[in-house]
């Protein structure tokens, strides 16, 4: 099988066309649902969708991954058009978060998603998951929007008067989409084409019909998806909303545009990695390229009235699942949620916001399974903590705080890691007139110096010390120079010390230099008495 035919454009559309048809499916309730979620016209979800499909398809070099809004950054955007006061002001942000990532694309920034803790982006995912499900359930009871006050007033507004359709439309649309993760349906062959959204859909709508003439259960206008619908294509393309370019020096626009960069750059190339890990072809995506892409996509599409775009693990996923070979896949799924906005509103108009909460609780569950929980707990504290510390930090405060605090208290279990043990000197191992070999890892960085200093403090009087850099590649100044003054030290300690490995970047005493006798053969040994000075792990890294 040749892999490099497999990537042409047009050279694979009976696979490709089929699963686009599939991720479109998938991708209307999902562009609507989000845009629910974030506080902004359902238009503007489409809107987003269609250019993640379209424009960022074609510019990017992912050959199955599909860009459209993201959950992820529902919460951000509802904070951010409260916040600046308007969602034209917004989308003003969207447009300078869109020159931010490809600013990001040309310093070739695609590795920054490698410098953030596993534990907190998940704890970041959780967290988002965990808000969502929270946001979606006024619309689950047929509210429209959330009640002012404390947290008494706010659940005393929700469970007041609930609306009767909205409620059985939300928990039979829970039951279909639980009901097709089942195995037996997904072993179905016709799961591949009917996905569990779409059903849950069509369910909604179908109940809607059926309650209009049914007294207390029909659904009033507010409790249904609200899309303008166009008499003409002239008066489609007058639907589009446009930014704020007057609010040019408001500071905030630019807080909320680093942060929508910084997220949306995360998200895709942690998508990016996952994508690439379920492609049959094993093709791997330049993650440079993909943040010009993301960026010309978030450009366009905060221009014209969209949310910003990611690439989405969703629909990407269900791509790979539905047979897609090629970005065609995903370029055709734009191409029909373009066709069908323009073509058929009414219809979308008759969806239950309810129908859309329902998705929204899975998307919200799945990302903050329990089983994650329990996974990071197993993992032990030094990743479970900053996880937690970051949910929490999220949904009590906001995204950017909750990151904050997850990545503090990240960093310092790595700093704490790096000074306790396995590096202190414990006394009680040591056997007098045995030398003591520290060997040091391949890069010691300025980390290690509380270590270090903390291990060479504890080295007994008139004792044999003998330092291997064999295999160090770097070691950063501050660790030579404490080295040095150990040196000085040592004398008035009457400690011998032999330097191994360190070549000219360390000074060399010849009154407390042994020559290359001792240090060779004890380094080669490596696991005689005298490693058990210290931890058997004892490399200061």
């Amino acid at each position: 099988m040749n892999t490099q035919k497999k990537q042409g454009f047009f050279s694979n559309m009976k696979y490709d066309l089929p699963a686009s048809v599939v991720v479109f499916l998938v991708a209307l309730p999902l562009c609507l649902g989000i845009a629910l979620a974030s506080g902004a016209p359902l238009f503007s979800g489409i809107i987003a969708g269609i250019v993640g499909g379209t424009v960022v398809a074609l510019l990017s070099g992912s050959p199955l991954g599909v860009s459209g809004p993201a959950a992820g950054l529902a919460v951000i955007v509802l904070n951010a058009i409260h916040e600046l006061g308007a969602f034209e002001i917004f989308l003003f942000a969207v447009v300078i978060a869109g020159v931010f990532q490809i600013i990001l694309g040309i310093l070739k920034a695609g590795i920054i998603g490698y410098y953030f803790p596993s534990s907190v982006i998940k704890g970041m995912l959780a967290g988002i998951g965990i808000i969502i499900f929270i946001k979606e359930v006024p619309y689950a009871l047929g509210k429209s929007k959330y009640a002012d006050g404390n947290m008494i007033e706010v659940f005393t507004d929700l469970f007041a008067s609930i609306s009767l359709g909205p409620l059985i439309i939300t928990i039979i649309s829970l039951a279909i989409l639980i009901l097709w993760e089942q195995s037996f349906i997904k072993k179905a062959s016709f799961s591949r084409i009917i996905q569990g959204p779409l059903v849950a859909v069509l369910a909604g709508i179908g109940l809607n019909l059926l309650f209009q003439n049914m007294g207390d259960y029909a659904l009033q206008s507010k409790q249904l998806v609200t899309i303008p619908v166009a008499e003409s294509i002239g008066g489609f393309f007058q639907q589009f909303t446009f930014p704020d370019f007057s609010q040019w020096n408001n500071p905030e626009i630019y807080v909320v545009a680093a942060t929508i960069a910084v997220v949306a750059s995360l998200e895709t190339l942690l998508c990016v990695e996952a994508t690439d890990k379920l492609d049959p072809f094993k093709r791997v995506t330049p993650t440079n390229r993909e943040l010009l892409a993301q960026g010309v996509g978030n450009f366009l599409s905060g221009m014209i009235g969209g949310l910003p775009v990611t690439q989405v693990i969703i629909r990407s996923s269900t791509n790979i699942q539905s047979g897609g070979r090629t970005k065609a896949s995903a370029f055709f799924h734009g191409v029909l949620l373009l066709m069908c906005v323009m073509t058929i509103p009414f219809l979308l108009n008759l969806i239950p916001l309810a129908s859309l909460a329902a998705i929204l609780f899975m998307v919200g569950y799945k990302l903050a399974k329990p089983i994650l929980f329990k996974k990071m707990y197993a993992k032990g504290w030094m990743e479970f903590v900053p996880f937690i510390v970051t949910i929490v930090g999220i949904v009590f405060t906001d995204l950017l705080i909750g990151i904050g605090m997850g990545l503090v208290v990240a960093v310092f279990f790595i700093l704490w890691n790096n000074y306790k043990t396995p590096y202190h000197f414990n006394p009680e191992n040591y056997v007098k007139g045995e030398p003591i070999l520290i060997q040091l890892s391949e890069d010691v960085s300025f980390l290690n110096k509380a270590s270090i200093q903390n291990t060479l403090d504890h080295l007994p009087d008139e004792s044999i010390v003998i330092i291997d850099a064999g295999q160090a590649r770097s070691i950063h100044p501050d660790i030579i120079e404490i080295i040095e003054d150990f040196q000085q030290n040592a004398k008035i300690r009457n400690i011998g010390v032999e330097l191994h490995g360190f070549e000219d970047s360390v000074k060399h005493d010849p009154v407390h230099q042994f020559g290359k006798t001792i240090a060779p053969k004890l380094i080669n040994k490596n696991k005689n008495r005298l490693g058990k000075v210290l931890d058997d792990n004892s490399t200061l890294s």
